[in-house]
């Protein structure tokens, strides 16, 4: 591997076509598989494989419920609770597959931006529509803010591109974290490969940094997912009533 990007290149595992239609299997659906997999398995335990004292599998879900709950309540009230699946999934989703990432020679799902703004798009665009079959047209009296009239021409069309560019950044800033600490550990992984060829005392020292390193991936994966959760939280509050805009 000459470059660190190539870590991140999307490679046909097996080549396959149906009607002249590309249905390769490729890497980049492996993590997916895996992530949603266990994300099943989640489920599966939570709904029929609770008992009266949890084990510790189940006590680990049981937790992430319970935060997840507490996220969503905290964020949008009671109304939240409604879309709690949706919620308890996505939050699953992304944070499985950023932990999958930092297994070795585990592929990043997360760090490509069209995936990523797929799923960003997917979501805010469900939550406007969300708005208008609640509110009808009154929904869109969230882009008309409290100013004097003659400065309405002026920040309506504000407004409206900053509730556009949630599609952007909310996919932009995983993306982009992902793919940066990824890129940083490569880096130093193959430093350390060429210092170890010079002098391996030395190189057992740099060891200790690369472990921080990987530390901080780690609490980076877990914050990643909480903030998309965050947003995506705070996106669907603005469904909750017209007053609050």
């Amino acid at each position: 591997m000459k470059s660190p990007l190539e870590q991140f290149d999307i490679i046909n595992v097996k080549a396959a076509s149906i009607l002249n239609i590309d249905v390769a299997f490729n890497n980049i659906l492996v993590p997916l598989c895996l992530a949603l997999f266990f994300l099943f398995i989640n489920v599966y335990i939570y709904v029929y494989k609770l008992s009266i004292i949890p084990l510790y599998i189940q006590g680990l879900v049981e937790n992430l419920y319970i935060f997840i709950v507490s996220l969503v309540k905290q964020q949008t009230g009671g109304y939240g609770l409604f879309w709690f699946p949706f919620i308890f999934c996505l939050f699953n989703f992304i944070l499985l597959s950023n932990l999958l990432s930092l297994i070795p020679f585990g592929m990043a799902l997360t760090s490509h931006l069209i995936l990523m703004l797929l799923l960003s798009c997917t979501t805010c665009i469900s939550i406007f529509l969300i708005g208008l079959l609640r509110f009808n047209l009154k929904f869109l009296h969230i882009f008309i803010p409290q100013c004097p009239f003659i400065l309405l021409p002026i920040l309506i069309p504000i407004e409206i591109f900053s509730y556009l560019i949630r599609l952007f950044s909310l996919s932009i800033r995983l993306a982009a974290n992902i793919l940066a600490g990824h890129t940083l550990v490569h880096i130093i992984v193959t430093f350390l490969l060429n210092l170890a060829k010079m002098d391996i005392i030395m190189s057992i020292l740099f060891l200790i940094p690369l472990f921080l390193i990987l530390i901080l991936e780690f609490g980076v994966a877990l914050l990643q997912a909480y903030v998309f959760t965050v947003l995506v939280c705070i996106y669907l509050g603005d469904t909750r009533s017209i007053g609050a805009h």
